[in-house]
């Protein structure tokens, strides 16, 4: 022998070892990545909405006033109702998202809408209504608006947005505001008699609020929640179900004196989905640019993360629809101060079954009660005079 060392390899029972233990370290570590990532992209949607109430104040500070939940151009010769498109004007369906478009560094995509356009067609100024989608302006993302935790792209939804308008804890004709069917002024005034008294949160469904409607104070007032948008897969946070009462008028009755109304057609198998969707192409978020409460608006009724309700036909009339994310356990809001806080699921939502506040309701439904949905509802109202704990 002449004693020199013989080197060697691994053998193949050594490999399979090492590539083992590393299987496993990796195991271990990817819950610890995808964590630290979601951190990461909830803590982007909170500087979102950041910027968002800086908008607002900014925009309060120019104009006196909250940019109005429902506003924009009519025809010439009133004449259509609040449901129906047309290329010439947006029959007041704007969202509050527009008007802020300028106050959030989005002065480029707001001369386009608020200019007359020849692009895709001939637009007037401020744009057809919200579902028109040869008009490029209603088709754009704008990443300010998303939350980057929500995986939603594409069609059959336009621009999409993940943050929606605080209207309170009613839900009761927020489809019309102060305004009949064709949006022009009423002899009768009974629209406007009802939004006084159902209309009860941060923004006025097509009306005017300002900073000082808040009675309750702007720190205990949530102006915008955030809401999940619709993968097409039935999630009942996000979709409108296959939900009758009966006649229209009937099943709007129904959905106001319960906001639980809908959950007889939850899936019992898959408690987060339905049994069957009724209008998957307008879901929640889809657009924008439309003041539609399925879009862009939000309600304290039920618990965040709640099943959306409403009529098979009915994206905006008496529409329940509460805070909702793709984070765990909860959803961003923001508060009229522009502080943003992270609501969870089990906040105090009173009874998800009492009947709302409005215009001809009695006893505990009578209009000027405190909300019935606890510090949830109370949290949503501007001047229910409710004491607000910490939350």
């Amino acid at each position: 022998m002449n004693g020199k060392r013989v080197d060697r390899g691994f053998t193949l029972v050594e490999l399979l070892v090492v590539i083992a233990i590393i299987g496993v370290l990796v195991g271990l570590l990817l819950p610890a990545v995808q964590a630290a990532r979601e951190a990461a992209r909830r803590m982007s949607c909170s500087n979102n909405f950041k910027q968002l109430g800086l908008g607002i104040h900014n925009y309060h500070s120019a104009y006196d006033q909250l940019p109005t939940h429902g506003t924009g151009t009519l025809l010439p010769a009133p004449g259509k109702s609040w449901w129906e498109p047309t290329p010439l004007a947006n029959n007041l369906q704007l969202s509050m998202l527009v008007g802020v478009l300028p106050f959030i560094e989005q002065q480029a995509l707001w001369e386009q809408i608020s200019n007359p356009s020849q692009v895709g067609g001939t637009w007037n100024a401020m744009g057809p209504t919200p579902e028109e989608i040869t008009y490029v302006p209603w088709t754009v993302d704008i990443p300010s608006y998303r939350c980057p935790s929500d995986p939603g792209v594409g069609l059959p939804a336009l621009g999409r947005t993940n943050y929606a308008a605080c209207i309170g804890d009613s839900c009761d004709e927020t489809a019309y505001g102060p305004w009949p069917n064709t949006r022009t002024i009423s002899m009768t005034r009974t629209r406007a008699d009802t939004a006084q008294k159902a209309h009860r949160g941060f923004f006025k469904p097509f009306d005017v609020t300002k900073f000082r409607d808040c009675l309750d104070g702007l720190a205990n007032t949530i102006a915008m929640g955030e809401i999940a948008t619709s993968l097409g897969d039935k999630d009942n946070r996000t979709v409108l179900p296959n939900f009758t009462a009966g006649s229209n008028n009937a099943t709007m009755s129904a959905i106001r004196d319960n906001p639980k109304a809908c959950v007889g057609v939850i899936d019992p198998a898959r408690p987060r989905f339905w049994t069957s969707d009724s209008r998957p192409t307008r879901a929640r978020g889809y657009r924008w640019a439309d003041a539609k409460t399925i879009f862009s608006g939000m309600t304290t009724i039920l618990p965040p993360n709640s099943e959306i309700c409403s009529r098979t036909n009915g994206d905006d009339l008496n529409l329940v629809g509460s805070v909702s994310s793709y984070h765990q356990g909860g959803g961003h809001v923001l508060m009229g101060d522009g502080a943003v806080k992270f609501i969870t699921d089990s906040i105090e939502a009173g009874n998800s079954r009492a009947g709302m506040v409005w215009a001809s309701g009695t006893g505990a439904q009578a209009p000027g009660s405190q909300s019935p949905y606890g510090l949830w509802g109370a949290l949503g109202t501007r001047a229910s005079k409710e004491v607000i704990g910490e939350f």
